[in-house]
């Protein structure tokens, strides 16, 4: 009898999700073809991969329906407008595009899309966009994801990490560019220091994110969050702010420091993938009673229900 086999480094990701077999089946969308997984390439000449020159989004189908698709496309159609990149198709087809990747693999809920553009094509891998040749690059990739629930049921452990996030006039976090080094190397140190996710701070030293999802702290009943300045600001942040409100709770959008992090009553992280996870411990300390609490899932089932999840 084989011996049972340690879960994969990835299981503990804030990012990780359950394995479903169906992923190694999906087809690909490249630029208007469906292809198996297996046989989906670009160039390396292409400027996303030589350059990281381009945009994406994460969306979420729940029950037939892409959560909050007009933020997402609202998102992607501005940061590619920002950097001069024509996606080349307007946004009814990118959209269409979107749902003919479902069709093609037969998605009708618990399916997470990877939308990418980049600006395509280049004559030779140089950061000058007057080298490209032809249109942009369009990849669309849909897999079954599934939040692996052990990480729901514990809550994960964060590590601020020594990399900040940037303003605008560095590196714009609201571009949601493929360009992520500055979170990625975030994420190792976290990783290294045995977290799941890396806490990041902005250039004045208050908490502004973590390096893939948003960051809350529960004070008092009220859910705090950044304001924004120097991180990414989230379509599941937002919606979960918008949902808390809506019930009559307060959400504040606000400066505050490690050491309000550590001495809050709960902790939660948003993102597209997981939607509200709970945080249990934050640079070794016990954020709360150390379980995912009260209000975290009263945020979770807001947010759930107005998403149209529950």
């Amino acid at each position: 009898m084989n011996a049972p086999q340690p879960p994969s480094a990835h299981q503990e990701s804030a990012q990780a999700y359950v394995d479903d077999p169906r992923n190694e089946r999906v087809l690909v969308y490249v630029n208007g073809a469906f292809v198996p997984r297996n046989e989906a390439r670009v160039s390396v000449f292409d400027a996303g991969f030589a350059l990281g020159d381009g945009v994406w989004e994460g969306l979420r189908l729940v029950k037939g329906r892409l959560i909050s698709l007009e933020a997402h496309m609202d998102r992607l159609f501005e940061g590619a407008r920002s950097i001069d990149l024509d996606i080349g198709l307007d946004r009814a087809g990118v959209v269409k595009a979107v749902q003919d990747t479902l069709d093609a693999n037969g998605m009708t809920d618990g399916a997470h899309i990877r939308l990418m553009v980049t600006r395509g094509l280049k004559r030779t891998p140089n950061q000058d966009p007057r080298f490209v040749i032809g249109k942009a690059t369009i990849v669309i990739v849909a897999e079954y994801k599934t939040p692996r629930p052990e990480a729901k049921a514990r809550g994960y452990s964060l590590f601020t990490s020594t990399f900040r996030t940037t303003g605008p006039d560095q590196f714009d976090l609201h571009l949601n560019s493929h360009s992520r080094l500055n979170l990625i190397q975030a994420l190792i140190q976290a990783i290294k220091a045995g977290a799941d996710e890396a806490l990041m701070l902005d250039p004045r030293g208050f908490v502004a994110s973590c390096n893939s999802t948003n960051f809350f702290i529960v004070r008092r009943g009220e859910l705090w969050t950044s304001t924004g300045l120097y991180s990414f600001k989230g379509i599941t942040q937002r919606n979960v702010i918008d949902a808390w409100r809506a019930a009559g709770g307060i959400a504040r959008e606000c400066d505050f420091t490690l050491a309000q992090v550590y001495s809050a009553d709960e902790a939660f992280v948003t993102g597209t993938l997981g939607g509200v996870t709970a945080v249990t411990k934050v640079d070794g300390r016990i954020i709360g009673t150390g379980n995912p609490g009260t209000v975290t899932k009263e945020a979770s089932d807001l947010y759930l229900r107005s998403v149209g999840a529950l």
